[in-house]
């Protein structure tokens, strides 16, 4: 008998195939039978005829390291149709740590990943572990709604062998290095299923450090390649010195973008492992760069290196409004009276024409820490005219001509002054996104970027930048909008994309139990109502512990989520099972 039978879908098996209508059969969390009409007898049968059946999705750049302390749902992910996550990206982690580091660790998350410090203190139970095998056993311990994988991260290895020199990014000395190379190895021989690291100085701790690892000789990363090789497992993930457009004109990395690729090849044919690295577009820097970086990585791959560059899968931007970061938010009279106030009475106290007036009139003050996130607040005031409010649903199409720019000069004010009115309307709740590519130029990159075949899809950044970004919902995002909605360019196949980001992201982690619906397989399934598939603007959510804030987009058109053949979400709701554990290389 089978525990549960989901009938008449239109399966796409996330194997690139088309798509066809039939059965899918659960038995003991795995998938029993697939075909066009299952007679077996079943406890439970879930009618999807008229429905889209997939499998779970595998979201493989995640930042969950601090929430799995205390977040079981591991939300958004668990709403989008991930069941499977991974964790320890750009090079930051929580372990290993000795006793007494946890501080830097959490001011280095805080200032890479926007994630509030007081929650951080407050939600990770430190002192469980100090190595990171003894990371993974407490994850291991733990019971979620999803599985989760993690990666060893540069930063936190670093400061682990090194010290204070590790944390400072002096160059590791060959004793050391050989130390960062066991502390790896030790990880993956425990189950790790990566290892990450950070080369871009955009990367800083809360007071401005860069992330340990950012200019590591190359000899350090070779080292740990190959004891990967030695291990036969694991991945490299990385965020390269370049990809930063804006900062890697600054200069001060180690490497040009060029010198970049070579140093990643070399890492994954010493390794004879996978490199996967962030690949986005940088129009002010290298407006090209793109294109010539998946040149090189084809030509690497076909002389025997195994580069993925990871893309994304909707232009990236940053969250303006009065519940997150926003343009007036250091402003002394700002900060003096109005931060504190519950949303709804601080929108309208701002929408006192005096209030408004001093506020105006006012310069900002610098906050205290250099990699504070809240000095994003100065980027909204110069660039207030190239923000755009957000609609429900989302336009991720939208034009010059719904700019605050556009819409601040029919209405005869200048930029900042329509976006200070638009943010302190009604209650509050409404968003601006503001960035620099938001043209649709930059949405036929991402077209070729998601088309080639070298790359995965990536960079949600789930767990992370919780006030900032809100690309949680990229999986949702990439079938809803890239199969479906989009109006100024072409669409992409549906089979295509929902074998991106399942069976490919699967192979790249080795993940072989999951990925596609076949027999044999996890039964990790989405049932979705396709064509009611959608993603709202954020709503702020104070429930992080220590009653920090988190933006959510709500998305719809999920009438049943499972991982390993257990219903975890139903009709876009929470069930409360938690079948997701640990994986492990």
């Amino acid at each position: 008998m089978l525990d549960t039978l989901i009938k008449g879908g239109t399966i796409i098996d996330g194997l690139g195939g088309p798509a066809r209508i039939g059965d899918v059969g659960i038995k003991d969390g795995l998938i029993a039978e697939i075909g066009e009409s299952i007679t077996t007898p079943t406890q439970t049968t879930l009618d999807a005829q008229g429905f889209i059946v997939t499998p779970g999705f595998i979201d493989i750049h995640t930042h969950y390291d601090g929430q799995v302390s205390w977040d079981f749902e591991l939300a958004p992910s668990s709403h989008n149709g991930t069941t499977t996550v991974v964790m320890g990206n750009c090079g930051v982690g929580f372990a290993p740590v000795r006793p007494g580091q946890e501080q830097a660790l959490i001011e280095l998350m805080e200032g890479v990943e926007d994630i509030p410090g007081t929650a951080l203190y407050e939600g990770i139970e430190w002192g469980k572990w100090e190595t990171f095998g003894e990371y993974m056993d407490y994850i291991g311990s733990r019971e979620y709604a999803i599985d989760v994988g993690a990666q060893i991260a540069h930063g936190a290895v670093r400061y682990y062998a090194m010290g204070e020199r590790g944390r400072t990014n002096e160059n590791a000395t060959p004793e050391e290095i050989e130390k960062i190379a066991d502390l790896v190895g030790d990880a993956i021989d425990a189950g790790a299923v990566g290892f990450s690291t950070s080369r871009t100085i955009g990367h800083r701790s809360l007071w401005g450090e860069p992330v340990p690892g950012t200019f590591a000789a190359d000899e350090e990363l070779l080292a740990i390649a190959r004891r990967m090789k030695q291990l036969g497992k694991g991945v490299i993930e990385a965020i390269p010195a370049g990809a930063v457009g804006e900062l890697a004109m600054l200069g001060g990395e180690r490497n040009g973008p060029e010198d970049e690729l070579e140093l990643l090849r070399r890492c994954s044919e010493e390794s004879g492992r996978p490199v996967t690295f962030t690949l986005v577009e940088t129009r002010d820097y290298y407006p090209d760069l793109w294109r010539h970086m998946l040149d090189k990585t084809h030509e690497a791959n076909e002389n025997g290196a195994q580069l993925f560059p990871q893309v994304p899968s909707r232009i990236i931007g940053y969250l303006h409004g009065l519940s997150s970061y926003h343009a007036f938010m250091r402003k002394p009279y700002y900060l003096e009276n109005l931060a504190k106030l519950p949303l709804a009475e601080r929108a309208k106290a701002m929408r006192d024409p005096e209030v408004k007036r001093i506020i105006m009139s006012e310069r900002a003050v610098r906050h205290e820490a250099p990699g504070s996130m809240e000095h994003v607040a100065g980027l909204f005031q110069e660039n207030a005219e190239i923000l755009y409010p957000l609609s429900d649903p989302i336009d991720l199409e939208a034009g010059p001509e719904a700019s605050i720019g556009h819409l601040a000069k029919e209405a005869g004010q200048t930029a900042l002054e329509y976006l200070y009115d638009y943010t302190v309307g009604g209650d509050g709740l409404q968003f601006a996104s503001f960035s620099r590519a938001n043209l649709p130029e930059s949405l036929a990159v991402i077209e070729e970027m998601l088309l080639h075949p070298d790359t995965v899809t990536g960079l949600s950044d789930a767990g992370a930048h919780v006030t900032l970004i809100c690309d949680a919902t990229m999986p949702t995002t990439q079938l809803s909008f890239w199969t479906r909605d989009r109006k100024k360019g072409n669409t992409i196949p549906l089979e295509y994309l929902v074998h991106k980001q399942t069976a490919r992201n699967a192979a790249l982690y080795g993940f072989d139990d999951r990925g596609s619906l076949e027999v044999g397989k996890r039964a990790d399934v989405n049932v979705i109502d396709y064509e009611g598939l959608s993603v709202a603007p954020p709503v702020a959510h104070r429930d992080l512990p220590a009653g920090g804030t988190r933006l959510m987009q709500p998305v719809t058109g999920y009438k049943a989520t499972f991982c390993n053949g257990v219903l975890i979400r139903e009709n876009d709701n929470d069930t409360g099972a938690r079948p997701g554990r640990l994986v492990r290389s």
